[in-house]
């Protein structure tokens, strides 16, 4: 695939950002949170921290609209997540110098399989949501006891493609940056000075062990990021896009199906038309 660089060449579709776009960007998402508590009439914040870089990104952001003690984060691990991720989310909160507390979700996801159906615990998948799903429970437990508003992590491209769990990570209030590709993601963290460990670090849910993003997506980001903007979000046929691209056919064809299966997760549940 071209690289990033290229493709403004090759497309005239620039998914980078300058450095005033970048500030703008900064300044646009910070009097988001800020409106979002204060329209909410909240108190401040809470956010689960992965020590992935949409938290930790967020995390600053929010940190810059609403200070230090506007933001409570929540590091929530489970016996798949990674002593490096969990380490790196207490690291963030460390290094923002906000309130976090560390919650260890087994014993509520072990409450769960104890009841359920034994095939269900015994899928992956869905045990995996559960985790995610565990850990949406407790960001509103504790956002509704301290009159806090829940933030999300969610960016445009995992937003598109569906890389999300239905009532887990995007039971939020709001995503703060949800219209950034995760390329725009990376470029804005390294802006507001993300250290560049986090900012390259190999995503991962973590929703099973040894899961990646990317593994899971059946694509790298970049491919993903360039896909979306040409073909999905911008007027690019699907050949037209193979071209500039240097992707197979196949990789677009995927795209194109990973937005139309996860239609339902982008709107309200439906209801039957009024009789």
């Amino acid at each position: 695939m071209a690289e990033a660089t290229e493709l403004v060449e090759e497309t005239n579709v620039d998914l980078l950002l300058s450095e005033a776009e970048l500030e703008a960007h900064r300044e646009h998402i910070t009097a988001f949170i800020k409106g979002v508590v204060d329209d909410a009439g909240a108190e401040g914040a809470v956010l689960g921290l992965s020590g992935g870089i949409d938290s930790t990104l967020t995390a600053f952001l929010a940190v810059e609209a609403l200070g230090e003690e506007g933001l409570h984060g929540l590091v929530m691990p489970s016996d798949v997540n990674t002593e490096r991720n969990m380490s790196d989310a207490e690291r963030v909160a460390e290094m923002l110098e906000i309130e976090y507390d560390v919650l260890d979700i087994n014993p509520v996801v072990d409450a769960f399989v104890d009841v359920a159906p034994d095939h269900a615990a015994e899928d992956r998948m869905a045990l995996g949501n559960v985790r995610v799903r565990t850990r949406a429970v407790l960001n509103y437990f504790v956002a509704n006891a301290e009159s806090g508003v829940v933030l999300g992590t969610g960016n445009r491209s995992e937003a598109m493609a569906g890389y999300y769990t239905k009532y887990g990570d995007q039971a939020v209030d709001c995503n703060p940056i949800g219209n950034l590709y995760k390329c725009q993601v990376r470029q804005l963290a390294r802006h507001v000075g993300v250290p560049d460990e986090f900012v390259e670090k190999p995503p991962s849910a973590e929703m099973w062990e040894g899961q990646t993003d990317e593994g899971e997506l059946g694509l790298d980001y970049d491919t993903l990021d360039a896909i979306l903007a040409l073909h999905v979000d911008g007027p690019f046929s699907k050949a037209a896009t193979v071209r500039a691209l240097d992707v197979p056919e196949s990789a677009v064809e995927h795209v194109e199906e990973l937005v139309a299966t996860s239609e339902h997760k982008r709107h309200m549940p439906p209801a039957p038309e009024p009789r």
